[in-house]
């Protein structure tokens, strides 16, 4: 068998059921092999379309995605997709076109060493240099890629090992000597655990992207029961506990509420679930969680104890850990400590400014009404991506799609593809920024082709809204290079930073919309918000909506960088 049909024949076993990619020279022998195949592929306009509709699709499915480029730039213009894959551990096989071996290292046409400009940000990578080896590596990147902890592995192919032949078989099984994930818990650890929660008055459970991973938010769940103990998240968890639970605390951090802040700072013990502890969640490190014992569990051993010290560190994956931890506790009831988390809540709430205007936070909120909670929200990168996740209350595992550890603006767009891919009956929006839309608009044309029926809300501020926002707070707001009205007739120092500006905004959106052949809506006036997302929802096939928001509203509350996570910015009385 030819090494491009080898491929073929992997897709089909590993029981992939998307492709995202776009053709080159050093793939031609690939892509031969599609065109007879039957795998559904799917022609992105970009290469980072296709790597981040690869992601979406994973995410969304909890299934391994799948992308291909060539060699050169076809490979380089993965790389920032990658990178968003790997810092929030997404399942993705990428393979990647290359010059024939007798050419590596020779400088020729579209040669570039992506395996060495990606080591760093996948799990692993491979340079096929033998076809013998080619059915061994096939299997392998699979099973890395959705075991452990979940990540990208990229195959780098070349030209002439895609066309020459083996007899070797595509294994049933794979074996690595080398990479062995713990998925068990050390029982010793457990019952260490066990007992500190035994002891504790005041417990809170931290639950993160790696519970979305194991499929445990079950588990999560009967644990708070059991414990009767409130729930937060990290970005990458939402969803994973109903938002609407007594328990839950929503999300903790720098755009996090008041009363999940405020509980991990006064808690005795903090159970840790599938986290990495990032600085946007704890803020100021030795101030963080100052009078709690950590449980920390992680199926990395790398993650526990890299960023904060933990009591008791459990490797193993999140569901199996879960299950038996849960066995060892005893129901029991926390009146006063819940009666605390209550009197925040009613006290701190999530609010905004109550005006005429149209708040960004309100959409939100009609969005979540509009949908039941129940949509699969995917979002761009900056205030569009914090309001979503501060308003619209999640229910579901897999329901917020999120560049959450790279921060990736041109995200959220060709993400909500793979997601329709994934779920064709299920209505997927993307809740976008005018700056970070820009970054994938091409990829309208791919939801039109292939009838990917995504609406696109764009909230319309004008500018790169969260970097705006801090040279409001931090930078005396001198707005250098955030308005995305500027043009060459205006100042150096912009007179309308305070007022309206004159300057006519491009692109226009709804003519972008039907440029494109989808449909267009613009919103202006408070009043229109309902009716208008109800007739986008409603409406077949991709929409974009545009929805001119004001320019001078903030994400609060915010934890300024440096500072402990209890001392919030809020942004009104």
């Amino acid at each position: 068998m030819r090494g491009a049909a080898l491929v073929i024949q992997a897709l089909q076993a590993e029981g992939v059921k998307a492709l995202f990619g776009y053709p080159g020279g050093t793939v031609l022998d690939i892509f031969d092999e599609i065109y007879s195949s039957g795998l559904p592929f799917y022609l992105t306009r970009h290469e980072q379309g296709a790597v981040h509709a690869a992601d979406g699709y994973a995410r969304a499915s909890g299934k391994v995605g799948m992308c291909i480029a060539t060699s050169g730039p076809g490979a380089t213009n993965l790389v920032t997709g990658i990178a968003t894959a790997h810092m929030d551990s997404i399942p993705l096989v990428v393979l990647t076109g290359q010059v024939a071996t007798s050419l590596i290292g020779n400088d020729a046409f579209q040669e570039v060493d992506i395996c060495g400009i990606t080591r760093s940000i996948t799990k692993h990578n491979y340079l096929v240099r033998d076809i013998a080896d080619l059915p061994q590596v096939l299997k392998s990147a699979f099973y890395i890629a959705r075991s452990g902890r979940p990540g990208p592995v990229l195959i780098d192919l070349p030209k002439d090992i895609q066309q020459a032949e083996t007899d070797e078989p595509y294994p049933d099984d794979i074996k690595l000597r080398s990479y062995r994930p713990t998925l068990r818990g050390n029982m010793q650890q457990l019952q260490k655990a066990a007992g500190l929660i035994d002891q504790s008055k005041k417990p809170v459970i931290f639950a993160g992207g790696g519970v979305v991973s194991s499929d445990a938010q079950n588990e999560i769940r009967l644990l708070s029961e059991i414990l009767d103990a409130p729930v937060t998240t990290s970005l990458m968890g939402l969803g994973i506990f109903p938002e609407t639970h007594s328990h839950a605390l929503k999300m903790l951090g720098m755009h996090g509420t008041e009363y999940a802040n405020y509980a991990v700072q006064e808690a005795d013990l903090l159970i840790a679930v599938g986290v990495r502890f990032d600085d946007l969640v704890t803020g100021k490190v030795d101030k963080f969680a100052p009078q709690a014992q950590i449980i920390h569990i992680d199926i990395d051993p790398t993650s526990i104890r890299k960023n904060v010290q933990v009591t008791v560190p459990i490797v193993g994956d999140i569901r199996t850990v879960l299950q038996e931890l849960n066995t060892l506790l005893k129901p029991r009831q926390n009146p006063q400590w819940m009666e605390q988390i209550k009197t925040w809540k009613q006290r701190h709430p999530l609010r905004y400014p109550q005006t005429d205007k149209v708040q960004p936070q309100y959409v939100i909120e009609q969005l979540a009404k509009l949908t039941d909670n129940r949509a699969i929200i995917c979002t761009e990168v900056g205030q569009n991506q914090m309001w979503t996740a501060q308003f619209y209350n999640f229910h579901s595992s897999r329901s917020f799609l999120s560049s959450g550890g790279l921060g990736t603006m041109g995200y959220g767009f060709p993400a909500a593809l793979g997601a329709q891919v994934a779920w064709p009956d299920k209505l997927v929006i993307d809740i976008a920024g005018d700056g970070s839309i820009q970054m994938n608009i091409q990829e309208m044309a791919t939801a039109v082709l292939y009838d990917l029926p995504v609406k696109i809300i764009i909230l319309n501020n004008h500018s790169l809204g969260m970097v705006r926002q801090w040279q409001s707070i931090f930078y005396d707001r001198r707005f250098s290079q955030t308005c995305l009205r500027r043009n060459k007739q205006c100042p150096p120092d912009c007179q309308q930073a305070n007022g309206d500006c004159s300057a006519a905004y491009v692109p226009n959106f709804v003519k972008l919309a039907e440029a494109y052949g989808a449909h267009g809506f613009r919103i202006d006036h408070k009043d229109q918000v309902a009716d208008v997302l109800q007739t986008a929802i409603t409406t077949p096939g991709p929409v974009i909506v545009e929805i001119s928001i004001d320019r001078e509203e903030n994400v609060y509350p915010m934890v300024p960088t440096g500072a402990p996570i209890h001392q919030m910015l809020r942004g009104m009385a």
